[in-house]
C-alpha cells in the first residue's frame, strides 16, 4: 500500500515564465543599440543619397533612424537611390516589427513592475492594519492587478504628458506657434505625420530621438488599454448573464457530460466557464488527455500509486 511518505519528492520542475522579466530589458536595449548603430553608419556614409534639410550629420542621421522605426514619415528626410531605398525597405520593417515588439516588451516590464509595487503596497499596509480607502477603488486583490479604469485613465494621463512637452519644446526650440506645436506634437504620437510640419533645428530633432521613441508607445499602450477595457466589460456582462440565467433542459443535456441523467458539480462548473468563454472543447480535451496519461489503469481518479508509477 502506498502511502504519503512514499511518495519522495521528484526533480524541480522548471519554473512558470514570467510576463516580465529583466531580460527583456536587456535583449530591447542591445538590439535597439545594434538597430540604431546600424541605420546612423547606413546614413553617415550615404548623406548625398537622401533628401532634406540637413543640421548635424549624426543628430540627423539618429532623428531619421527614430522617425522611420516609429512609422511617422515626416518625408523632411527621404532615400533618393535605389539603394537606399532598399535600405529603407527593410529598415521600416525591422524597426517596425522585430525591435517595436522587444520595445514594447520594455513597456510592459516597466508597467507591470509599477502595478506589482502598488499592489505589494497596499497588501502590506493591509497587512499591518493601516486603511487605504481608495484601495478598493485602484486595485482588485481578488485578481491581483489594478483596475482596468485606473490602468486606461493612467495611460491617458501619460499621453497627455507626452503631447504637452512635445507642445513646449516645439514652441520653444523649433519656433512654432502654440496652434502648430499642439498639432505637430499630436500628429507625432499619433505616427501620422503629414509631412507639412517636421523638427528642423539639431536640438528639436535630438530631443525628436528621444521623446519620440517613449511617446508613440505610450499612445499605442493607451489605445490598448482601452481596447481591453471594453473587452473586460463585454466579458463581465456576459459572466453576470450566464451566472442569473435559469438552467434549461437542454443546458442539462448539453452539461450532463457522462450521460447519467444528472449534472455533478464538475460537469456544472465545465459547462458554466464554456458559456463564459473561459475555456473552450479542445482546452477541455487536452486536459482529458492529461488525466488519461496519469490515470494508468483507466480507473477514473489518480492515486498515489499512479503517481509512484508515473515517477519511475
Amino acid at each position: 500500500m502506498a502511502v504519503v511518505r512514499d511518495l519522495k519528492p521528484g526533480p524541480a520542475h522548471d519554473p512558470k515564465p514570467l510576463p516580465g522579466s529583466s531580460s527583456i530589458v536587456r535583449q530591447a536595449f542591445v538590439f535597439l543599440c545594434i538597430y540604431l548603430f546600424i541605420g546612423v553608419a547606413i546614413y553617415s556614409f550615404n548623406r548625398d543619397h537622401f533628401s532634406g534639410l540637413e543640421t548635424h550629420p549624426v543628430i540627423d542621421a539618429l532623428y531619421f533612424c527614430i522617425v522611420t522605426m516609429c512609422t511617422i514619415g515626416y518625408g523632411d528626410i527621404a532615400p533618393v537611390t535605389w539603394q537606399t531605398k532598399v535600405f529603407a525597405c527593410f529598415f521600416v520593417l525591422v524597426g517596425f516589427g522585430f525591435i517595436d515588439i522587444l520595445l514594447s516588451g520594455l513597456v510592459n516590464y516597466v508597467l507591470d513592475r509599477q502595478e506589482n509595487i502598488i499592489l505589494s503596497g497596499i497588501k502590506m499596509g493591509r497587512a499591518r492594519g493601516e486603511a487605504f480607502p481608495a484601495g478598493n477603488y485602484i486595485v482588485d486583490l481578488e485578481k491581483g492587478r489594478m483596475r482596468i479604469r485606473l490602468k486606461v485613465g493612467l495611460a491617458l494621463g501619460v499621453v497627455v504628458l507626452c503631447i504637452g512637452i512635445g507642445t513646449l519644446v516645439l514652441y520653444f526650440l523649433e519656433d512654432l506657434c502654440w496652434v502648430d506645436s499642439v498639432y505637430l506634437a499630436v500628429m507625432s504620437v499619433t505616427t501620422v505625420g503629414y509631412g507639412d510640419r517636421a523638427f528642423k533645428t539639431p536640438e528639436g530633432r535630438l530631443f525628436a530621438a528621444v521623446w519620440l521613441l517613449f511617446s508613440t508607445l505610450a499612445v499605442a499602450r493607451a489605445f490598448l488599454y482601452l481596447a481591453e477595457a471594453r473587452i473586460d466589460k463585454r466579458h463581465r456582462r456576459v459572466a453576470k448573464w450566464v451566472l442569473h440565467r435559469d438552467i434549461t433542459v437542454q443546458d442539462l443535456l448539453a452539461a450532463d457530460i457522462n450521460n447519467h441523467g444528472f449534472i455533478s458539480k464538475s460537469e456544472y462548473v465545465i459547462y458554466k466557464l464554456k458559456e463564459m468563454g473561459k475555456i473552450g472543447e479542445k482546452d477541455i480535451m487536452q486536459i482529458c488527455d492529461q488525466f488519461n496519461k496519469l490515470d494508468s489503469h483507466n480507473s477514473g481518479k489518480i492515486t498515489l500509486p499512479d503517481l509512484l508509477e508515473n515517477r519511475s
